[in-house]
């Protein structure tokens, strides 16, 4: 197979394992949409499929079965009649597939599966029937089932308790690109950034790469923001009301959220969330929740010391945190806004806590950075309000490590070295000890900075017994 492909090495060793095994695969691919599903599967099999077929937005069962007949008459030379249910639509891909000689697997390929389960279609019941009444037994069959909404693709599939419990041979969650992955991609793309302006693109867009892919070779960072996102009809001005309407299909409550979220850093509880979106606390919320973690818009986190019903959930989405940000309120008002404030006390403010949110995502490299990768440990964030005995403290990353160690993580994004003042220093000292007095701890407790080029050497510098620079988030 063809590595015409950033990253993916372990979906690709999925995928081949598949192809190599004596009996007939489900795959179940799934993600955050515009996260490259599609683009992973078609590269893999080199657009080689025995049949594929997409789900149409928005569309109901007559056309979604109008289109599934087309595709049949393009794979099997034949013409075919709609037909008027997802059961007959299964049978004619049965007869085509028994058609097919060959000596390998027959790979099928359904992308959007979500949309095709429109009311009342019966698509699922269908599809189980399909696999477990015929394919499965073939031996010879890998059939890639895709989707974007990813709540459908765990509650229908992955967590079928029907015909297809227990079905599944392969679930493939893909995940964005990391820093290194993009700055893979974008060199790919003749785009030489800095890593600086690539981590603050990161900040923007995450690791998605159909949004990386509308940067432009020509322009430089700041201008690439503005003509994606400020210019008048830019290339994503209007990402966000199509990215949650074609995931959720009532997605006014996910993206009260989602607003709500944006408004509070460190994150907002069950009960916080009630009252802010004025959402009924019921089961809907639990789904608009678990929907939104599992599409890895939100994170659900606990502070060091509570338990599951202190869960915090806090937003993640870097496209989504820029939106609130920046973009709802203020699109086609200034088509430079991104280049004229680059030095805006706010943009440096949102710079600070959108690249802790980046830190978080590349935990991995900092415990390698740090030397403890093979060490078990566990990630939180803690909190405690002022009293009559100490200040209000707030530590947005803390890594408690077996080995009786736990790393209280300071992150800072500085277009030079960090320089520790005096001030800073102190407020650091006092953190530490708050944190021990407040928990009780008996660990030691290690102080490590993650900034961009490392803290400047002087007299305050010495009690960092830890650092991680950009470069090693790019590992």
């Amino acid at each position: 197979m063809k590595r015409n492909i950033i990253g993916r090495k372990y979906e690709f060793e999925l995928l081949e394992a598949a192809l190599a095994s004596n009996e007939s695969e489900l795959i179940i691919v799934y993600g955050r949409r515009r996260v490259g599903k599609t683009f992973l599967v078609n590269q893999f099999f080199e657009n080689q499929f025995t049949f594929k077929f997409t789900g149409v937005y928005n569309q109901p069962k007559s056309v979604q079965l109008e289109r599934f007949a087309s595709q049949m008459d393009e794979y099997s030379g034949q013409s075919y009649d709609a037909p008027d249910n997802w059961f007959k639509a299964f049978d004619l891909l049965k007869q085509h597939l028994k058609a097919v000689k060959t000596d390998g697997k027959k790979a099928v390929f359904i992308d959007e599966m979500p949309w095709l389960d429109t009311d009342g279609s019966n698509f699922v019941a269908a599809f189980e029937q399909f696999w477990n009444g015929w394919a499965a037994a073939e031996g010879n069959i890998v059939l890639v089932a895709c989707g974007s909404a990813t709540s459908w693709m765990t509650d229908k599939l992955l967590g079928n308790q029907g015909g297809l419990f227990n079905r599944c041979a392969t679930r493939m969650f893909v995940r964005p690109f990391t820093l290194c992955e993009t700055e893979e991609y974008l060199k790919s793309r003749g785009i030489e950034w800095t890593r600086y302006d690539i981590a603050e693109c990161y900040m923007i867009m995450g690791g998605i790469p159909f949004y990386l892919k509308q940067l432009m070779p020509q322009w430089s960072f700041s201008q690439n923001i503005d003509n994606i996102f400020f210019r008048e009809k830019g290339l994503l001005w209007d990402e966000f009301s199509h990215l949650y309407n074609t995931l959720f299909k009532q997605p006014d409550n996910h993206i009260a959220v989602v607003e709500a979220l944006a408004t509070k850093r460190m994150g907002l509880t069950r009960n916080e969330i009630i009252k802010s979106t004025k959402l009924h606390d019921n089961g809907n919320l639990k789904s608009i929740l678990e929907n939104l973690v599992n599409c890895e818009f939100i994170r659900p986190y606990r502070y060091f010391g509570k338990n599951k019903k202190d869960t915090i959930y806090q937003l993640t989405d870097f496209y989504t945190m820029f939106y609130f940000n920046y973009i709802k309120g203020n699109y086609g008002r200034d088509a430079h806004y991104w280049s004229n404030s680059i030095d805006n006390p706010s943009r440096r403010a949102w710079a600070g806590y959108t690249f802790e949110q980046l830190c978080l995502n590349h935990l991995e490299q900092i415990r390698k950075s740090i030397g403890i990768s093979a060490v078990q440990c566990e990630t939180s964030a803690w909190f405690h309000r002022a009293d009559q005995n100490s200040k209000g403290v707030q530590i947005d990353l803390l890594i408690d490590r077996r080995d009786r160690v736990i790393n209280i993580c300071e992150m800072k994004f500085s277009i030079n070295e960090f320089a520790i003042t005096k001030d800073y220093n102190e407020s650091l000292r006092q953190k530490i000890e708050v944190f021990r007095s407040a928990t009780g701890t008996k660990k030691a407790l290690h102080l490590t900075m993650v900034t961009t080029f490392g803290v400047k050497r002087n007299m305050y510098s010495n009690s960092v017994q830890s650092q991680v620079t950009l470069n090693d988030l790019f590992e």
